[in-house]
């Protein structure tokens, strides 16, 4: 890992900068730049210097560099880059500077508050906050006495946080995405929720990933429902754009009553059983206009169970600040009693695998498993998809026969699992990855461009 520097600042009002002597380049540095503003500047090194640098109040005013943070120093032809600043993008900010992102402040507040330790600037800010004509940005930070909103520069890059696929496909956001990154030529991180569909259709023909994948079907017939049934007993239904388990129908089907069960979750949040005399009514009274073309059918999964409920897991992968992925996080979920899913509101609960498995041997097999998979699907993903992702969430199982199948990839994954005790570390170090890579897309940013631009990581 890169060192991490300490700013401070003179009383001096030059243009003066003092670094470590351990820092000194071959070349003369001749400006400073944080973010997307550059000033000119003397760079002087002094022996005494360790692990902090010292800025001007001049300098630090006119950077809009906050004081009392940390930095790492980038040194790019006679350019000496501090920060880097990374913008945390999203809406549904509210007048109160106590929660100025509603309901997800403190979801916010837990990333901002680990920036310094990664050595670097974060700020999270919406459409309403940029000031195109100074190049300046309104954003939000959080730090001991709670948040404060300030005046800081365009970032290095932008990390994509918006709420949800509404808000990201309205006009106003895209021309926004769009606007910074060909005209500011800043990397835009983990845009674009997935759509299941898409990601189906880019990872069967990869041999790595599709050995993963269930047999899935887009806009099923009757007879293909039916086909999908008498192969493998249940099949799910999904909306391709869905998300938390909403709107999933499993459906089974009786040899002995010759009848069709589905179970799902209705509009009152409670898990429901219903007997069908055929697919035709159960299409009658779930889809009115019997429409099922955002929808997929799913070949159902004899998963593993524990006591008597079925088990699947949440694992997270993040690009590390060499641009590599790791599984980050992993845990198991039991589904709630009745319930058509694991989903923590569909009344499941989190465990950790040392809960799941008593013998260290099937522990560690489905470790390296499920591991081994997930990596596999990120790196197959990231692959296929334009732009930079950092950071997957993926829901796998495992059957009674010990294979791994992947159900979902979220683009930008719940964090529902963390409330378990045994899993505030991975909770760190997920946050701690997500930002961890917008270092290294800054890195590539200012160091090479060109790659950047070709879209080469």
């Amino acid at each position: 890992m890169t060192k991490i520097y300490s700013i401070q600042t003179t009383n001096s009002e030059d243009f003066t900068i003092y670094l470590p002597q351990h820092s000194k380049q071959n070349g003369d540095i001749h400006f400073v730049s944080f973010g997307t503003v550059t000033l000119p500047c003397e760079i002087l090194y002094d022996d005494h210097l360790q692990d902090k640098i010292m800025v001007s109040e001049e300098v630090a005013k006119q950077l809009l560099l906050p004081i009392g943070g940390s930095t790492h120093l980038i040194f790019q032809d006679n350019t000496l880059h501090l920060g880097p600043v990374i913008g945390i993008f999203t809406a549904g900010f509210t007048e109160s500077i106590l929660r100025p992102i509603g309901e997800r402040s403190l979801f916010f507040a837990k990333f901002l508050s680990i920036d310094h330790s990664v050595g670097i600037h974060s700020y999270v800010f919406g459409a309403p906050h940029i000031n195109w004509e100074d190049g300046t940005i309104e954003g939000y930070t959080y730090g001991k006495s709670g948040w404060k909103k300030g005046l800081f520069p365009f970032p290095n890059v932008v990390y994509d946080r918006l709420p949800n696929r509404r808000i990201e496909n309205h006009n106003a956001l895209k021309t926004i995405k769009k606007r910074l990154i060909e005209e500011y030529s800043i990397p835009w991180y983990n845009p674009g929720f997935f759509n299941k569909w898409s990601i189906h259709q880019l990872l069967i023909h990869d041999s790595d990933a599709a050995q993963y994948l269930p047999e899935t079907i887009h806009t099923p017939t009757i007879s293909q429902m039916e086909e999908m049934l008498s192969k493998f007993q249940n099949i799910y239904l999904k909306p391709a754009n869905g998300s938390l388990g909403l709107g999933v129908y499993q459906i089974m089907y009786s040899r002995e009553e010759n009848m069709y069960y589905s179970r799902y979750r209705d509009n009152n949040e409670i898990n429901r059983l219903r007997k069908y005399s055929s697919l035709e009514s159960f299409l009658k009274a779930s889809f009115k206009d019997r429409d099922l073309s955002s929808y997929l059918a799913q070949q159902g999964i004899k998963l593993a169970r524990i006591e008597g409920k079925p088990i699947d897991f949440r694992l997270h992968t993040n690009k590390d600040e060499n641009g590599t992925w790791q599984v980050t996080a992993l845990a198991a979920k039991v589904a709630g009693k009745g319930s058509v899913t694991t989903h923590l509101n569909n009344g499941g609960v989190v465990k950790s695998l040392e809960e799941i498995y008593n013998e260290p041997q099937e522990r560690i097999k489905a470790f390296h498993d499920l591991t081994e998979a997930a990596i596999a699907l990120s790196k197959s993903i990231d692959l296929h998809i334009k732009g930079f992702i950092g950071e997957i969430g993926f829901d796998l199982g495992i059957d009674t026969e010990g294979k791994v199948w992947m159900f979902e990839a979220n683009s930008k994954p719940g964090r529902s699992i963390f409330s378990h005790p045994e899993l505030k570390d991975a909770d760190l170090i997920t946050r701690k990855a997500s930002l961890q890579y917008g270092l290294y897309l800054s890195k590539k940013a200012i160091l090479q461009p060109e790659e950047i631009v070709n879209g080469d990581l």
